[in-house]
């Protein structure tokens, strides 16, 4: 069997983050995909992790044994916090994205005077030394500097608990993580995730994106809690909008240049040319998984975003794997470098009550 040898870029957003374990599920199970190397921030780093020392546990087996028991320890957290108030969505700014989530969910075990018991359950599920062994996957975390306001990217040998906890740290709910005497927040301010360690260090030619952040949404913001969760949304996502448009750039620039690629010196350069992206993505499907129903529990609220996602791979590989080492299913010069915007519309955009 030839396999198709894929990177992976996974997006941070709270309890959505069990969408994109549904995503990792699904494509584990096919064994005609090797992942060469993962980029993560947030939960999307939580993930990787996850990923990363259960394969060096057990392969596929191993890596989705792993997953499922660090969402179902996180359900157990968010169980006993269950009664705190923004999980039920009662009390809650933000209701929908993927960062309402992430704050809703911290806001949870805050209130149930736990402080941040992220630590315990990674200590406890993820095998950090498995996670640094596992040299068939090379491993990327990003973490945001709060002095400098610069990305730190943590590679596999150096990623440990404190690592996952910077990546994942909402400032406004949690202390910095320090890590050698310097301070860390969220790595989805200034990478979600980042890209360019996938471009500078992996050989594999297809990027899939496991986005949870909706590239475009149909409504309208109007109310102050709307508008908020809105722009907050933008600030999370526009990182990865950024890496992606400076990748549009770049290939256009090559093409219209007439520069082979494959002749250039610079790994950066070869990685572009070559460049195939691919994107599954949660959108707005997830919107109504964004809080779970009144008498649900937190575990089958994350096992119904887990099928979301798996369905969404399922979908995906469907309709794109013979696509995989042929060419890209995301035109990003068509994508993200048209600034005229989507053109008038027959109809307005709806707004969001």
């Amino acid at each position: 069997m030839k396999r198709r040898h894929i990177d992976l870029a996974l997006q941070g957003g709270g309890t959505h983050g069990a969408f994109t374990w549904g995503v990792l599920d699904r494509l584990l199970e096919d064994e005609r995909l090797q992942f060469d190397a993962v980029s993560g921030s947030s939960a999307g780093a939580m993930n990787a992790v996850a990923l990363a020392a259960g394969w060096a546990e057990g392969g596929r087996k191993g890596a989705r044994e792993v997953l499922r028991r660090f969402w179902s320890r996180v359900a157990d957290r968010l169980q006993l916090a269950q009664w705190a108030g923004p999980w039920l969505g009662g009390t809650s700014m933000l209701p929908a994205s993927p960062l309402s989530m992430a704050l809703d969910m911290a806001s949870s075990w805050l209130a149930s005077g736990g402080g941040n018991p992220l630590r315990t359950v990674l200590q406890e599920e993820v095998d950090f030394d498995a996670v640094r062994r596992c040299s068939a996957i090379q491993l990327f975390i990003g973490a945001t500097h709060v002095r400098s306001g610069r990305l730190r990217v943590f590679r596999r040998e150096e990623i440990d608990v404190d690592a996952v906890l910077a990546s994942a740290c909402l400032p406004l709910l949690f202390p910095a993580v320090v890590i050698d005497g310097e301070a860390y927040w969220d790595g989805g301010y200034m990478g979600n995730p980042s890209l360019v360690p996938l471009l500078n260090e992996s050989a594999a030619r297809d990027l899939l994106l496991v986005q949870v952040h909706p590239s475009e949404r149909q409504a309208l913001p109007v109310t102050p809690s709307a508008i908020v969760d809105r722009i907050n949304e933008i600030g999370f996502h526009g990182s990865l909008v950024k890496e992606l448009r400076s990748l549009a750039i770049l290939q256009q620039l090559m093409r219209e240049e007439g520069l082979d690629g494959e002749r250039c010196h610079t790994p950066l350069l070869r990685k572009a040319h070559g460049l195939r992206v691919h994107r599954i993505e949660g959108g707005e499907q997830l919107d109504p998984l964004a809080t779970p129903g009144p008498l649900q529990t937190p575990w089958h609220h994350l096992l119904d975003l887990h099928r979301a996602g798996h369905a969404a791979a399922e979908g995906w590989l469907q309709a794109n794997y013979t696509h995989l080492g042929r060419h890209g299913t995301v035109d990003l010069v068509a994508e993200y470098l048209d600034d005229s915007g989507p053109g008038p519309r027959s109809n307005p955009p709806r707004s969001t009550p």
